[in-house]
């Protein structure tokens, strides 16, 4: 993704009006007995522009890009596992989906930056440092393996160089799965960026739960056992780090219960609760259940990565959420500096 998300506006005024949101009130002067009395604040910006540059993505690209790729990379660890364990069936799908989902997750990418040469233009330097050059490194690497995994089970052709594609993917799973989530995070956008802590915990357990679901549609039954079980870890690992997140991050976590991103999140948790209970429930008791099933998890994760993504756009859209937790530090800071 292009390094243009959430930049800061250079010589801005930070917008706010009439002091920290919710008013200095009670603040006394001089240690007496009065009260300053301010109005509460009134965030507006300089010229009516906001404080960052929100990010000009569109959802149809990078939302869809984190989706792809975390179902991509828990599909590829998951097929390990099935392998390992003699599901073939389910080991083949999960390859398969996961071919298909990083393809599908590059194409976004690239349709983001505009033209191939951008993503290979990226390849030229690595640098640890940089959430997106390692990213771009990432998916260099696991692209090749997911692909030589997929077709090579399909074809039945050269079983070791298969399982040593298989192993590679898997060993590259978890950080394609979770690397989009450092790489938003790393950005200025308050939502995103406060909850660089969790995110990279809600992304791994909603992919979790996408590739469980993926799983209980394409694989028969009598092999999704352990996919049940995924699924159910996924969907409390997502959960437990959403509300970590919303509790941490204060003021920037308003956005994920607001507008767009908050109907996306609210609908990523009921598709999600309904599909761990039906995998629970019903889907080892025929096809369409866990077919159901799965279904609905898949699309619980979808939801969630474009409530993650729309909840950036309205935290960088309004000043208040980068004008009052940084008042909040530096008050912070000044007490402590006082003490």
């Amino acid at each position: 993704m292009r390094p243009r998300d959430g930049g800061r506006r250079g010589d801005r005024r930070d917008g706010q009006h009439g002091g920290r949101q919710g008013g200095r009130q009670g603040r006394r002067r001089g240690g007496r007995g009065e009260k300053a009395m301010v109005p509460e604040a009134e965030f507006t910006s300089y010229y009516g522009l906001p404080v960052l540059n929100p990010p000009v993505w569109k959802a149809a690209d990078v939302a869809a890009y984190l989706f792809l790729g975390g179902l991509a990379g828990a599909g590829s660890t998951m097929a390990a596992g099935a392998q390992l364990t003699g599901r073939p069936a389910a080991a083949r799908a999960l390859k398969i989906s996961s071919l298909a989902a990083i393809a599908g997750s590059t194409a976004a990418l690239i349709h983001d930056l505009g033209r191939p040469a951008r993503f290979y233009n990226m390849l030229r330097v690595m640098k640890p440092t940089s959430p997106m050059s390692m990213g771009s490194w990432i998916l260099a690497a696991y692209g090749p393996a997911a692909g030589g995994a997929a077709v090579l089970d399909a074809a039945g052709r050269f079983p070791h160089l298969g399982g040593a594609a298989t192993a590679v993917a898997a060993a590259l799973g978890p950080a394609v799965t979770v690397y989009t989530a450092v790489l938003i995070a790393d950005t200025a956008v308050p939502a995103w960026h406060e909850g660089r802590g969790e995110l990279p915990f809600v992304f791994a357990g909603s992919a979790t739960a996408a590739a469980a679901g993926m799983a209980l549609v394409a694989a028969p039954v009598r092999e999704t056992g352990p996919m049940r079980t995924a699924a159910v870890s996924g969907a409390a690992l997502e959960l437990a780090a959403a509300r970590l997140l919303e509790r941490r991050a204060g003021l920037a976590a308003e956005p994920y219960k607001k507008g767009k991103a908050g109907r996306f999140m609210r609908a990523g948790e009921i598709l999600s609760a309904a599909g761990t209970a039906g995998s629970v429930l019903l889907a080892g008791r025929g096809r369409a259940a866990a077919a159901l099933s799965g279904a609905a998890l898949l699309a619980g994760s979808a939801c969630t990565r474009f409530g993650i993504f729309y909840a950036g756009i309205q935290s960088a859209e309004d000043p208040k959420y980068t004008v009052v937790p940084q008042r909040e530090r530096v008050d912070a800071g000044g007490a402590r500096a006082t003490t």
